[in-house]
């Protein structure tokens, strides 16, 4: 089974920092163009970052300079590294990502379950 996980997110400081992480784990064959998302309380669902195989990224401008995105292939995850954090960065934050299974060679896209971000003094 293919899956993604998050972890790291919590309640923080105007100003403070928090670190994301995202483990995908299964029968992976290959994880292509990762992506976080966040949706806050009655928005839509908004792209953060994604960053590709390669490891070149793009950002939305609400969180350009603030937020970095990496990964780290050999270990099947993904990190966002968030300083400088503010109210309207709470949201609950999700991984996305294309995998690859090895056991039928699909290709499916994949959500994981999200970790909450609160930014309040």
């Amino acid at each position: 089974q293919v899956q993604l996980v998050e972890s790291g997110g919590g309640l923080v400081q105007p100003g403070g920092s928090l670190r994301l992480s995202c483990a995908a784990s299964g029968s992976i064959l290959m994880i292509n163009t990762m992506h976080w998302y966040r949706q806050a309380p009655g928005k839509e669902r908004e792209l953060v970052a994604n960053i590709t195989t390669s490891s070149i990224t793009t950002y939305a401008d609400s969180v350009k300079g603030r937020f970095t995105i990496s990964r780290d292939n050999a270990r099947r995850r993904m990190y966002l590294q968030m300083n400088s954090l503010k109210a309207e960065d709470t949201s609950v934050y999700y991984c996305n990502a294309n995998m690859v299974d090895y056991r039928d060679y699909s290709s499916r896209n994949y959500w994981g379950q999200g970790t909450q971000v609160t930014v309040s003094s």
